[in-house]
């Protein structure tokens, strides 16, 4: 075990060996700001008014470990809720990177949509079945391409790029179809291996590259789209099945209450972020996407033979 996994760990078992049966652990891995803590504050905020006597501890910025090490904290009741993320959660629940198959959804509404409907019950059902409840889909946006050095608008471009990659199989898979050498890294480690060259670019949505500053280490964006990712925010299975139902709906009233909220600012971060980075000092480009669907094809063609009803039920849900 890592030094800082050892010492979350801690700090998670300090904190829930204080903890009654109404004081929520809420952990996430963003950054002070960004969408993701903004409604993880108003999540504890709407909790606790309506949970009677229920106090929530938010712990942002991975300070209760990376999302994989969230997820298992969860599951064995060491947390009680985490606004995690779709690569890191499809590690234990495979399913739910089919959301992110490569230019799946023409735009965020349509997502949040999708996910608000039967694939979120379908992938729930997946979820309860290893230990975790999902309490309802926050948004994680639509990906772009950030490199050191270069712009990549064609799938050429990408030729041997070392890029990092969430953990999880969907962005690897996409990015090894494109030609480039993806490899995982948790989020929080990110700048820092950017920064050692490690990697000569990474991907995230606009936001998330611009709260942790990615975009001054990486001045050169690429407008792919190439995928979107979801913000799953889930419970701890055994915590929720110990809620009556009045907590539990509390607990889904919370998360769809300060979904709203985090939805929307995720959209407005897409709109307006790009001229503020360009005032910074980034360059950006459109990708040919005809080019980079073309060269992703054979993604769908893997997940279809695996998942064939939710790959079937994504698309049809998307078409609708």
């Amino acid at each position: 075990m890592t030094k800082k996994a050892l010492t979350a760990l801690t700090l998670t078992m300090a904190l829930a060996g204080t903890a009654s049966a109404q004081q929520v652990i809420f952990g996430h891995g963003a950054a002070p700001g960004n969408p993701r803590d903004v409604a993880a504050m108003e999540w504890a905020e709407i909790f606790a008014g309506c949970a009677d006597g229920a106090t929530v501890n938010v712990a942002g910025s991975a300070t209760m470990g990376d999302d994989v090490e969230m997820l298992t904290s969860a599951s064995a009741g060491i947390i009680q809720v985490t606004a995690n993320s779709q690569g890191p959660m499809s590690q234990i629940v495979p399913e739910i990177g089919l959301l992110g198959l490569p230019f799946l959804f023409p735009d965020l509404p349509t997502a949040w949509e999708v996910m608000d409907g039967e694939v979120g019950q379908m992938l729930d059902e997946r979820a309860q079945a290893a230990g975790l409840k999902i309490l309802g889909f926050w948004d994680n946006g639509i990906r772009h391409i950030s490199h050191m050095t270069k712009n990549v608008p064609e799938p050429a471009d990408l030729a041997g790029m070392n890029i990092r990659t969430p953990p999880g199989q969907m962005a690897i898979d996409i990015f090894t179809a494109l030609g480039a050498s993806p490899a995982p890294l948790s989020f929080s480690e990110l700048p820092t291996a950017l920064q050692s060259g490690v990697f000569d670019g990474q991907e995230n949505p606009l936001t998330n590259i611009y709260s942790s500053k990615i975009h001054e280490i990486t001045k050169f964006i690429t407008l792919t789209g190439h995928m979107y990712e979801a913000t799953p925010v889930v419970a701890g299975l055994s915590w929720w099945s110990g809620l009556d139902e009045a907590t539990q709906t509390c607990a889904l009233e919370a998360t769809a209450g300060a979904g709203e909220t985090q939805r929307q600012l995720s959209l407005e971060a897409e709109e307006s972020l790009r001229a503020t980075m360009e005032a910074e000092g980034v360059t950006f480009v459109e990708a040919d996407r005809d080019a980079y669907i073309a060269a992703t094809a054979s993604v769908y063609d893997k997940y279809a033979a695996s998942y064939p009803d939710l790959v079937e039920a994504l698309r049809a849900a998307v078409a609708q």
